[in-house]
This record gives C-alpha cells, sequence and structure tokens, in this order.
C-alpha cells in the first residue's frame, strides 16, 4: 500500500512525534514542568514524595512574593534545586529571634511552621535584623528546624549569604498531586 492510500504515511505520524516533542520541550523550559519533594524541609505543608507542577509563568510577569513557595537553585556553591518559601523581597528588613521571624518590624503570624526541636538553640535561630537588597528573596523551609536555608546559608568563605538573586528561582509551586 502506497504512501496516501491508507490516509496516514509514516511521514506523517513521525511529523506528529516530532511537532509533539518540540511542544512538549518548550512547555517544559518555559512553562511548566514537574517537580518532586524529596526532603522534608518543608513539612507539614509538602510531603516527602509529594509531586507538584512547577509555575514558570507567573514569574515572568512579577516577582515572587511573600508566602510564595518557589523553586530555586541553592545559593553558596551548591547546584541543587530546593523548594523554600519566600519570607522576604527586596527592601524588607528581615530578623529571626528565638524563632519567631521580624519581618519590617513586627513579628509575623506563620501557622504553616514547624518545629521539631522548639527546646533548643539552632544555627539560624537569631539572626540580627538584615535589609534584603532589591532583586533577591529571604527564604525559609517550613519545617524550620529541618531546613537547610536563608538562615544558615553562607558563601566559599564561611560569611552569611541569606539573600537568593531572582535569577536563581526557577519558578512558583504549585499544583501538588
Amino acid at each position: 500500500m502506497a504512501e496516501g492510500e491508507d490516509g496516514i504515511g509514516l511521514g506523517r505520524v513521525l511529523q506528529a512525534v516530532v511537532i509533539g516533542v518540540v511542544i512538549f520541550g518548550c512547555l517544559h523550559f518555559t512553562a511548566c514542568e514537574s517537580i518532586y519533594i524529596a526532603s522534608a524541609s518543608m513539612a507539614p505543608t509538602l510531603k516527602v514524595g509529594l509531586s507538584a507542577f512547577l509555575d514558570k509563568v507567573t514569574l515572568r510577569f512579577r516577582d515572587p512574593a511573600r508566602g510564595d513557595i518557589i523553586c530555586l537553585v541553592a545559593p553558596s556553591g551548591e547546584h541543587e534545586e530546593v523548594v523554600k518559601r519566600v519570607i522576604a523581597i527586596g527592601g524588607d528588613t528581615i530578623e529571626l529571634r528565638a524563632k519567631t521571624v521580624v519581618l519590617n518590624g513586627k513579628e509575623i503570624a506563620e501557622p504553616y511552621v514547624r518545629h521539631t526541636r522548639e527546646k533548643e538553640t539552632l544555627t539560624g535561630d537569631n539572626l540580627a535584623q538584615m535589609t534584603v537588597p532589591p532583586g533577591h528573596v529571604f527564604v525559609l523551609g517550613d519545617n524550620r528546624d529541618e531546613s537547610n536555608d536563608s538562615s544558615m546559608w553562607k558563601d566559599k568563605s564561611g560569611q552569611p549569604d541569606p539573600f537568593v538573586p531572582l535569577s536563581k528561582v526557577k519558578g512558583i509551586v504549585r499544583g501538588f498531586y
């Protein structure tokens, strides 16, 4: 049977497959992708093993907002992607006092936070007041006592490196399944 006699030729099938792969690739790199929650740093909000969609479009129209859960490339020489909550944005002052977040001079209510070692004083439980530079965010995990985040990140020389440049933010975590 010659191509065209059955209505669908091998060339058309290959063309459809190639177009599908290109569309999927474009969406994956520019619009959304599936991510897997691999650590307990965001528990109880995001449990280990949960899958979610990473929205890459929204941040083309606005910067991350306080409260957004984002995926980012961890600073300080780490090349892994991590998921954290935005606590402060450029221009905000941030301070941690005995595990309590003080944002712009006011303690904030954080009903999503878990402390597994409330009676222990851990690295990052107390941070002096700092101002988040423009074009950066300050992020924390919801499982504060088990999260490697802005409260403890250091640069290669061992100096605190708490602020994440917006260029390291990959997207907003949405659509858990």
